[in-house]
Formats: structure tokens, C-alpha cells, sequence
């Protein structure tokens, strides 16, 4: 019996802070109209204005370099933004785009270098064919000045 009436009363004390909670709760929240979308927004920016653009700096080479991979240039390069630039790449050689590349798909590229390069069509390159391989050099860049 003494049971029964510590859990009566625990539940009525409960029960009030329950209500007072509720009480002090705000009012549901109304869902505006939809909007209609073609309907182009409209802000006026009275005398606000915003931040001005960053200032360029000269960079090293290097830092240039390390800037092509640090895409959000947090100054720190992850593996993801190291191979980003890989992707394009890997697309070419991805010929069925299902962001798989088998053997076939790789090899392609050096099946289709061998046929250009074999001129009489024997299935075998000589040293003058095999020549026409070989990367072609960079080109140079010319001095922007004679001093």
C-alpha cells in the first residue's frame, strides 16, 4: 500500500511538470504559402555592402603547384584532392563510363599507339616505327625579355 501511494504521488507531480512544460511551449508553427517559382526574388541591399575580394599574391612555383591540388585551400592536401586531378585522365581511358577500367579499357590506348606507329601493318614496329612513339618533348617557353 505504501507503494502504491509513493507512485501516486510520483505520477501527479509528473503529471504537473508535464503540464507546466507544455505551457510554456511556443505556439505550432504556421507553413507559409508555396511561393510561386516563377517568380524571381526580390532583396533589396539599401547601403549594405559586402566584403571586399581577396588581394593576389605572388606565388612561388611551387606553392603554385601545391595550389593546383589543395582545392579548398585549407594548405593541407588529401588523397581525394590529390587524385582529382587524375580524373580526367581516367575518363578517357573509361570507355564504357562505368567508372570501372579493365585491362581491355587500359590497354587501348597502347593498342592504338602500336597500330598508328606500325606503318605497314605486320604486327611488329622496327626502330624507325618505334621512333614515332617516343613523347614529344615540351615545348619551351621563350623569355619574356632579352636582357
Amino acid at each position: 500500500m505504501l507503494w502504491g501511494l509513493a507512485l501516486a504521488g510520483v505520477g501527479v507531480f509528473w503529471w504537473q511538470g508535464r503540464a507546466e512544460i507544455e505551457r510554456g511551449a511556443p505556439p505550432p508553427a504556421v507553413t507559409p504559402a508555396k511561393p510561386d517559382p516563377m517568380q524571381l526574388p526580390n532583396a533589396d541591399p539599401g547601403s549594405l555592402k559586402g566584403p571586399a575580394p581577396p588581394e593576389m599574391s605572388e606565388l612561388g612555383k611551387e606553392e603554385q603547384r601545391f595550389f593546383r591540388y589543395d582545392r579548398n585551400r585549407d594548405r593541407v592536401i588529401t588523397r581525394d584532392e590529390m587524385l582529382s586531378t587524375r580524373t580526367d585522365g581516367f575518363r578517357a581511358l573509361d570507355k564504357d563510363g562505368n567508372n570501372l577500367l579493365t585491362f581491355e579499357e587500359w590497354a587501348v590506348t597502347t593498342v592504338d599507339r602500336f597500330g598508328k606507329a606500325d606503318k605497314d601493318g605486320d604486327g611488329r614496329l622496327t626502330p624507325r616505327e618505334f621512333a614515332t612513339t617516343a613523347p614529344k618533348p615540351a615545348a619551351k617557353k621563350k623569355p619574356a625579355c632579352k636582357c
